[in-house]
């Protein structure tokens, strides 16, 4: 092991200049060059100028150069070399750079070891970075555990990096939250609770990260009673200054339909951001209120709040769900005009189906044909639902086939082209579309709800009589039936209680 290397010289503005062109240089005799320029100036022996010549040495390549590299310098600047590798192009250079280490004797020392999982695993490299982590898994400390297991998560192998997990030694709060984490960005919310659950049970305090994604995985699956127990231990440790918790305790709530609550955390904030107003008004589109909305946007504004373009994207939602037809126009055009701010293909979505949703199909086409971007499935999917609404064939069939392109595999696509027909009654174009979903291998996929109980997750699916309770939801549906055509409302769940009877 080499002498500890003495206090590096601070970089001048030359070697901060060789030190951007260490990764651009293009031939062996330019980075020799460059080196020998380093030396009389002490360059070399500062760590970040030591690892990028260590690393262009490998990328050019010249291996002894390398190795000679390897040898003098302190180990430390090979960490950096092996941390700075990024990308699926690195995977040979830490293949290389990991060779050198044995050769230097270094590769055993467990930072050596930990520094190259990490180098493999960020160049998408998840199986050399295991085999590295398995030849010093005896001494491996928590950070290599928590290297390895993130390696599997970034590369969506969420299996293995709960195997690893689960049999890991001294858990730390990093290691539950990633994984709790990767589960809620993955769309996996029942497994990032049950996670969480364990984490209490075993006395380990969250962290602010892992209760982003717990306050997450909470609305994904509308169970309010977690999520409020997490509003109280936020309320309990001071944290109500932490504005991207409490954004997200607003989403929580608006999420799982409680509106209000929603909006007593929003005012009770001393401080909001763009996305605090946002997430609000995001909320009040998501249940359709519509002049909430649109009146907590002006009041913002008279705040000197400047709306970014996910607010408009809010608004916008909210104009075409209510049916605010002028006042989406005119937002449209204020987003460009007075804030600057570039349409992106989700804006011209809403308007679209804001559009759509008005009757106004002509303009609707006219605005795709007009737009920057090449109309994706969103897009398309508004023009064939407006179709559907206004009994547009021609603009349902031009619809699905774009569609049919974008998204061959989506049955629900298909299914309102066959709605327009069945409504018109013609019922062998509704023959043929069905024939050409079973020739696709295409069937109608049902949807599916969710509701929290006293901690339990029950879905319900339509026509799915599995669930042990069907008789007293079956019961409860009833009642419910009842009560709204005995105040003199039609009945909204006839179509549901026929699902219920029929499985």
């Amino acid at each position: 092991m080499p002498p500890p290397s003495p206090p590096p010289p601070s970089l001048s503005p030359d070697l901060h200049r060789v030190l951007s062109l260490l990764p651009r240089l293009a031939s062996p005799r330019h980075l020799l060059q460059a080196h020998a320029y380093l030396l009389p100036r002490g360059g070399h022996r500062h760590a970040r100028v030591a690892s990028a010549l260590l690393l262009a040495s490998l990328r050019l390549p010249l291996r002894d150069h390398a190795a000679a590299l390897v040898r003098r310098v302190h180990p430390s600047v090979s960490l950096r070399a092996a941390a700075r590798l990024r990308g699926r192009g690195g995977g040979g250079l830490a293949a290389q750079l990991h060779s050198l280490l044995v050769r230097a004797g270094h590769a055993a020392d467990p930072h050596a070891s930990a520094s190259l999982v990490q180098a493999y695993c960020s160049c998408g490299s998840v199986a050399s970075a295991r085999r590295v982590f398995d030849e010093t898994a005896a001494s491996a400390d928590v950070v290599s555990w928590n290297v390895m297991i993130d390696g599997y998560v970034k590369s969506g192998d969420l299996a293995r990096a709960r195997e690893m997990f689960d049999v890991m030694p001294g858990r730390n709060v990093v290691s539950w939250t990633m994984v709790i984490g990767a589960y809620a960005q993955m769309k996996q919310p029942e497994e990032a609770i049950e996670v969480f659950r364990r984490m209490q049970v075993e006395g380990i305090e969250p962290d602010g990260v892992a209760l982003l994604s717990v306050l997450s995985a909470c609305g994904d699956l509308g169970v309010v009673d977690l999520g409020e127990w997490v509003h109280r231990f936020v309320l309990r440790r001071g944290l109500c200054q932490e504005i991207p918790l409490m954004n997200a305790i607003i989403d929580m709530y608006v999420k799982c339909g409680s509106v209000k609550k929603a909006l007593e955390v929003f005012e009770g904030m001393e401080q909001k951001s763009i996305v605090t107003w946002t997430t609000m008004i995001a909320g009040f589109a998501l249940h359709g209120l519509g002049s909430e909305a649109v009146e907590l946007f002006r009041r913002m504004e008279k705040e000197n709040v400047s709306p970014n373009d996910i607010t408009f994207l809010a608004v916008l939602s909210v104009c075409s769900h209510v049916g605010l037809t002028d006042l989406g126009r005119w937002y449209f055009k204020t987003m460009v005009s007075q804030y600057k701010i570039k349409p992106r293909v989700e804006h011209y979505g809403c308007m679209i189906d804001l559009l759509g949703r008005a009757g106004c199909l002509m303009e609707a086409r006219g605005l795709v044909q007009d737009m920057p971007f090449k109309a994706n499935a969103a897009i398309w999917g508004a023009l064939l639902a407006a179709a559907r609404t206004h009994g547009d064939t021609e603009l349902g069939e031009q619809a699905l086939l774009h569609l049919i392109e974008l998204e061959p595999h989506n049955s629900g696509n298909y299914i309102l082209l066959s709605n327009i027909y069945a409504e018109q009654e013609r019922w062998d174009a509704v023959r043929e579309l069905r024939i050409s979903m079973r020739d696709r291998g295409l069937r109608n996929v049902p949807g599916a709800s969710s509701i929290d109980v006293d901690g339990m997750v029950h879905e319900f699916t339509s026509r799915d009589g599995s669930h042990p309770s069907l008789h007293k939801i079956r019961e409860v549906l009833c009642a419910i039936n009842s009560n709204i055509k005995s105040v003199g409302h039609i009945a909204l769940l006839p179509e549901s209680l026929h699902d219920v009877e029929e499985g």
